[in-house]
């Protein structure tokens, strides 16, 4: 991919991962996720805004025989982090994303698997038997974790499960139990593959945005802490830093002051499918036409006051994507 960055218009990031659908099969313990070259994703157009994720495809199954298959969409995973940068609209519903899915414009009901793991280790059946909802964040799950006995509260820092945050809110020195653990949440549904045959599944879903107060990747005109993996991530470049330090100087003489904000797509599992991705276009709309946005690509085109666009033929992502937002504030 190539490293890019657009300029007067585009300064975006993610922090929440979004999902390219993949081919899975159940097993015991969950999805796993297994290629075919049975069917092919002859097109998808991927499009991505602060406020919804759309995908449409068109997959074909290039064989001479049905395939019945079982698609597998993964959300983002949610760790429980005191300094998270994540933001739900709604931290009650395990359909935090409002994800939805239609296969040839009709709605399917899509299953649901989620799974919990700390240090490495599938905790969910610890946090089921002490009924505690897996969904860190939630006011139910925060409820269920002070109301544990404190053999079990032990048991769960013990196991990385849980953290003890210690805080003065004006009434002396309290404790509360948080969530460390990451939950991993898989949509997923059976459907079928006629030989030769079209097939168009949509998704659409509202991304989680993560963000910060400032820009954290300049600092006083110069490099600052996250500067290096920005580069990596996002393919800042010169030009764009020079941007950032024109608003950062401006910021400070009562300028509009720019955060960051993040946006994220697990683009990956789109080498899934039989052969490269035929026709591949994705759609990165910044919002106020005072934001910027950068991200990694290559050919990428300004075509609207706000709209910026790549096309690629036989595409095989080779990294998932990563958006940093700069917006404006007052």
């Amino acid at each position: 991919m190539l490293r890019l960055c657009l300029a007067g218009g585009l300064l975006l990031a993610a922090s929440s991962a979004l999902a390219n659908d993949t081919m899975a099969e159940l097993k015991t313990g969950g999805l796993i996720y297994v290629q075919t070259t049975d069917v092919a994703m002859e097109e998808e157009a991927l499009s991505i805004s602060r406020k919804e994720v759309l995908v449409d495809y068109l997959f074909r199954n290039t064989g001479d025989k049905t395939v019945d298959a079982v698609i597998a969409f993964p959300m983002p995973d949610i760790t429980g982090e005191p300094d998270s940068t994540l933001a739900l609209d709604d931290t009650e519903a395990d359909n935090f994303l409002g994800f939805s899915v239609t296969q040839e414009g009709r709605q399917i009901r899509s299953e649901l698997q989620q799974r919990v793991t700390a240090v490495g280790v599938d905790r969910t059946q610890d946090l089921r038997a002490l009924q505690v909802p897996l969904l860190p964040y939630s006011e139910k799950t925060l409820a269920a974790l002070k109301a544990l006995p404190d053999a079990a509260k032990a048991e769960l820092v013990s196991k990385g499960l849980a953290y003890v945050d210690r805080y003065d809110a004006g009434r002396g020195w309290q404790e509360d139990l948080r969530p460390a653990w990451t939950l991993h949440s898989t949509y997923w549904w059976k459907t079928t593959f006629p030989a030769g045959q079209p097939v168009r599944v949509s998704h659409r879903y509202k991304p989680s945005v993560g963000g910060t107060v400032a820009m954290t990747f300049i600092d006083q005109g110069k490099p600052g802490s996250t500067y290096k993996d920005y580069v990596t991530r996002y393919c800042i470049d010169d030009a764009f830093m020079k941007t950032a330090a024109t608003l950062e100087a401006a910021a400070a003489t009562s300028g509009r002051n720019y955060t960051e904000r993040w946006v994220s797509y697990i683009l990956t599992t789109g080498a899934n499918w039989g052969g490269t991705i035929g026709k591949f276009k994705l759609t990165i709309e910044k919002g106020d036409p005072a934001d910027y946005v950068s991200f990694c690509g290559k050919g990428i085109r300004k075509v609207g006051p706000t709209t910026f666009e790549m096309t690629a033929d036989d595409f095989t992502p080779a990294k998932d994507l990563d958006i940093l937002y700069l917006t404006a504030g007052e």
